[in-house]
């Protein structure tokens, strides 16, 4: 998902907006975890970015877009940008415990 979202509209309480934009972020990651992952891969990974513009935007861990919105909402930003990809990924591994005697 690539989209700007407005965060100020004209007959519109702004805090109703974010919070429909935070339903749609969830919406559409709850989506792609749903969807059917590739032989070997363990789980789906999400490249998330969040500015002001395409340009300007920052790349973000998926659980902290909420809160980035949050922050934009603050500064009384007018749009946002929000980009996040889904790619499967696999669990880094782990060496084995040695039990010492």
């Amino acid at each position: 998902m690539k989209k700007i979202f407005k965060l100020q509209e004209e007959n519109k309480n702004s805090d109703r907006l974010v919070e429909a934009i935070k339903h749609d972020i969830r919406k559409y990651i709850k989506r792609e975890r749903s969807k059917k992952l590739p032989k070997d891969f363990g789980f789906w990974d999400f490249e998330c970015r969040f500015g002001q513009t395409s340009e300007s935007a920052v790349s973000v861990h998926s659980a902290q877009l909420i809160v980035e919105l949050d922050k934009a909402l603050s500064e009384k930003w007018n749009a946002c940008y929000i980009e996040i990809i889904a790619k499967p990924a696999q669990k880094p591994q782990t060496a084995p415990k040695i039990e010492e005697k």
